[in-house]
Formats: C-alpha cells, structure tokens, sequence
C-alpha cells in the first residue's frame, strides 16, 4: 500500500468517524432529544455503514459478497430516514406514524437476501447472478434518487407555503440547513452513480466526497443550530399576528414621524408589555426598537433629499420633519442604514 492509498483511507475514515460521533452526539449527549434529532442520528449511522462498505471494497481484498449486498440495502434504509427528518424539521409535534414503517420493506427484503448471497453467485460464467445484480443495483440508486426529490419537493413546498410568510429566524435556519442536506446528499448519490457507469470516477470517490459534505454539513448544522429546534418553530402563533398589527401603527399610520413615538406607547397601542413588544420585533423585523422606527423615518427623509425643492431645506430641517429629535442621531441613523452622510447622499442624488 502507497502514501496515497494511505491518504485516501485517512480522509475517507475521518468523514465516516466524525459522522459516527455527530450521531452519538445528537442521541446521547445532546440535552434536547428530539424525534428529528434522532432521525438525523440514525441516518447518519447508517450512512456512515454504507461509506464503511465502500471503503472496505476499494482497499480490501475478496470483500464477501454479503457485506457488498448489505452495505447497499442501507441505501434502502437512508431514503425514508432522509424523508421523515425533513418531515419532522417541517412538521410541528411530529411522531413517526405506523403506516411510514411500510416503507422498510425494501431495505427487510435485500437485507434478508444478503444471507443467501454466495461467492458462486459472482462467477463470471453465471450470467443470470450478474443480471440480478445488476437489476438490484440500479433498482436501490433508483429508490435512493426517489427518495432525495421526494424530500427536495417537500421543502420547496415548505417554502412556497411561507413565501408570503414572515419567517422567524429559526424557520429561515431550517429550511437553509434542509436545501444544503439535500445538495449534499445529490452529491454523494451523482458520486457514486458515475462509478457505476463504467467506473467514471474512481470507486474511493464516494467516501471522500460524503466525508468533505459530512464536514461541512455538520459546521452549517451548528452555525444554524438546528440541533436545538424542530418543527415546532413553524407552529402558527399570534406573534405574527401582533407584529402586522404594529406594523399597522409603525408604517401605515405614519406614527414614526412622531419625536415622542416610544416602546412603551406601541405596547399600549397594541395591549402588550414592552418586554413582549420588543422580542416580536426582534424575532419578526430582526432589529430593535429604535433600528425599527428609524429604517422608515430615514426611508421617508431619503425622499425629501431626492427632490429638487429639498435644496431649500436644510439637513437639520429635515430630520425633524421625519421624526428625529436632533441632528446627531439622524446622521447617525442615516449613515447605518446608506453608509453615507444624508449630504454626501443628497450631492449623489440631485
């Protein structure tokens, strides 16, 4: 055995242990056990006995058939699971029906069938083993494929469901870190088909290429915390109901103009406390308060500064008229949400 074979089996064992120690993490060590976290711990189980197989096959020597044929019916076993986790991330109060269980029996079938599988079987002169094989084969990357647009087309009508919808920054997470597990999992399938097709790309390929995605997959997983939430995020609540209502008083009444327009006189506006004022419109409009009220007050003084009669007006004049109570904090706002000065924007502008 070379370096580079060396090399290969590092990389691609290193990929499937950190695919192993993410499963173990979501199912024992993470505090919050949910049905889709420990969907997403055995999908990754069972890919990482699928890559196993693939990397025993490309270094080993005389692999018995019925590893080769039990490593494939996981594929079976992957599909649905893909399903149901994008199922639960989607679903609000998710339990795994009876009924969805039907959908292993593919995977009980060639499972079973791996026993009987025999080295006789590969000889070159059984033509009809080689057939069958190559029948079951096919048929198995077919029903991975199925299942990967099935799941595809779920969160594009998931998306198109809320596309109207003002998402929670928990909802956008999910469905960003669903989109890139599916791309991932379109990766590693194209991977492996090209082997199929008269060896494209080297057999070794594959694990590699699930190792890079599981990396990734795994930093995004994290960075989105999607580990910590489920489809729970998506239940309907009255807080988007209650954030259209003070949008209502914000930007179609014109309240923000006010100077004295305050946190506490939109909670009584809309019946709420302050503190629960604030949280919907941190987790609805992702700014605070003041951020909040100032975006439309600069939009509206954005206006004034393109008119050729605002030539008349001076810069303080203007921030007054839209609300501001002092000339400081309207350059101050302007500059955050232009990155220029309101003069620097009306020279640009007239």
């Amino acid at each position: 055995m070379d370096f580079l074979d060396i090399l290969l089996i590092i990389i691609s064992s290193a990929g499937l242990l950190h695919g192993l120690s993410f499963a173990v993490y979501l199912s024992f060590f993470k505090k919050k056990k949910t049905t889709a976290n420990i969907l997403l711990g055995l999908l990754l189980v069972f890919m990482a006995f699928r890559i196993g197989k693939s990397v025993l096959l490309h270094f080993g020597d005389d692999l018995e058939p019925i590893f080769i044929f039990i490593g494939l019916a996981f594929l079976l076993l992957i599909g649905p699971l893909l399903r149901w986790y994008v199922i639960a991330m989607t679903r609000p109060n998710f339990l795994l029906p009876k009924t969805y269980l039907l959908e292993l029996i593919p995977f009980v079938l060639v499972f079973v069938s791996s026993f009987m599988v025999t080295n006789s079987w590969f000889d070159e002169n059984n033509r009809t083993a080689v057939i069958v094989f190559g029948s079951v084969l096919i048929s198995i990357y077919l029903h991975f494929a199925f299942y990967i647009i099935a799941s595809a087309i779920l969160i594009r009508q998931m998306k198109k469901k809320h596309q109207h919808t003002l998402l929670t920054k928990f909802q956008k997470s999910i469905l960003q870190w669903l989109s890139l597990l599916i791309v991932g999992f379109v990766i590693i399938w194209i991977s492996y088909v090209l082997n199929i097709i008269e060896n494209t790309v080297p057999y070794i390929v594959g694990p590699i290429m699930y190792s890079l995605v599981i990396y990734f997959l795994s930093y995004k997983a994290f960075q989105l915390k999607t580990t910590d939430v489920d489809g729970n995020v998506f239940k309907e609540n009255k807080d988007i109901q209650l954030f259209d209502q003070l949008s209502q008083f914000v930007v179609k009444e014109k309240r923000y103009l006010e100077p004295d327009f305050s946190l506490s006189i939109l909670s009584k506006l809309i019946g709420k406390s302050t503190q629960k004022t604030s949280e919907i419109i941190n987790q609805y409009g992702n700014q605070n308060f003041n951020d909040f009220i100032n975006y439309y007050r600069v939009q509206d003084a954005k206006s004034l500064l393109k008119q050729d009669s605002s030539q008349l007006l001076k810069i303080a004049s203007i921030a007054f008229d839209v609300g501001f109570s002092s000339l400081s904090s309207f350059n101050a706002a302007f500059k955050k949400f232009e990155g220029v000065t309101p003069s620097a924007y009306r020279k640009e502008n007239i």
